[in-house]
């Protein structure tokens, strides 16, 4: 399916842009496909590898804290929130999959910045590696297309 058969912007530019991402490392192999796949479609769009800061937290609870510090650095022009959560036997998974996502939008709104939201909320690690590649890449089509979009309303 092409782009605009998706609904999405056809010509992605992200040539000047500064990307920020956060990935969490529970579930590592997971997130760094997550994080290969975003990282690659970004230099697909333009964005150069020296425009890309890249960190690493311990789960997904931590992706909002490292996202606002990097929104208050005004260094960014979008922000991407990588992780995966997948559902075990417990209430925890509700509680990390609904506080991150809070968070995430929080710092969105809180800090005028686009944020990819890329952590994947799953009930098993199949489903998770049946999206983490195609998730990637949509995280890094919507930080350069959100970026483009404010700077053209601003």
């Amino acid at each position: 399916m092409q782009a605009a058969d998706k609904g999405q912007a056809a010509d992605l530019d992200g040539t000047d842009l500064r990307i920020g991402i956060v990935q969490a490392r529970f579930n590592d192999k997971l997130t760094q496909a997550l994080a290969d796949a975003c990282i690659g479609e970004l230099g697909t769009l333009g964005v150069a590898a020296k425009h890309i800061k890249h960190v690493t937290v311990p789960g997904a609870l931590e992706v909002p804290l490292a996202l606002n510090a990097m929104a208050a650095s005004d260094r960014y022009d979008a922000l991407v929130a990588l992780g995966c959560i997948v559902r075990g036997e417990t209430y925890h998974f509700e509680l990390v999959s609904n506080e991150s996502g809070a968070g995430v939008t929080r710092v969105a709104l809180d800090h005028e910045i686009p944020i990819a939201n890329a952590i994947l909320t799953v009930e098993d690690e199949a489903q998770a590696w049946a999206r983490v590649e195609e998730k990637g890449r949509d995280a890094a089509r919507v930080a350069v297309e959100m970026a483009n979009l404010l700077e053209d309303l601003s």
